[in-house]
């Protein structure tokens, strides 16, 4: 199965085309700058060019699956936060509906389900998320919504708590988060179902298992 990562030049999106890397699954790795391609494919991982700003069709050619990993980032204001992380996600749904792409997996936040209680400073991040994920739930593909708490560069723990609501702000290491979004993609019980996630407890690989 060829799964394009888009966003796989971020940080979580290089730890996911990693660890797919050492599946069964092919990893396609989407990327804006032939510098990022090259980066990719000197690993041996296919690297498509394609930009959530302008057009990226072309990037879905043999693709199975998606995992949405882009994001504007911490530095960028609310234009970039609703160029990246709503329109752009929400045209990467379009081209999965329009391919007959059978998985999304989409890396959303923790809080998106109820972006009215953010902070003033994160509420126009949580509402673009919200808009994004309830566009996939309506889009007829196939989706897993992972929506992590905060963000850290530890190294992974392997061990997670995952629910369908969880309480606190918890942080969660994003190598961790990139074992959940592989996992989800591979797990047949993840499908057509979000959750929040957090550091914890369970292995990531029996989090869908019963």
């Amino acid at each position: 199965m060829n799964v394009l990562i888009i966003g796989a030049a971020g940080k979580v999106g290089q730890l996911v085309v990693d660890k797919l890397s050492r599946t069964a699954y092919t990893p396609v790795a989407m990327v804006r700058s032939k510098k990022q391609k090259e980066m990719f494919e000197n690993k041996g991982i296919t690297a498509v060019m394609g930009d959530l700003e302008k057009d990226f069709e072309s990037a879905y050619a043999d693709v199975d699956a998606v995992i949405f990993a882009a994001g504007s980032g911490q530095d960028t204001g609310a234009e970039m936060t609703i160029i990246i992380d709503q329109e752009g996600a929400i045209k990467a749904v379009d081209r999965a509906v329009h391919f007959g792409v059978q998985r999304f997996v989409m890396l959303s936040s923790m809080a998106a389900d109820r972006p009215e209680a953010g902070s003033r400073e994160i509420k126009h991040y949580l509402f673009a998320k919200h808009r994004a994920d309830e566009y996939l739930k309506k889009s007829g593909v196939p989706y897993t919504i992972v929506r992590p708490g905060p963000l850290t560069s530890e190294t992974g723990t392997g061990k997670v708590f995952l629910n369908e609501h969880v309480n606190g702000g918890n942080s969660i290491s994003r190598e961790d988060v990139a074992s959940v979004l592989v996992e989800a993609l591979m797990q047949p019980k993840a499908e057509n179902r979000s959750f929040d996630v957090v550091e914890g407890d369970t292995l990531v690989e029996d989090l869908f298992r019963h």
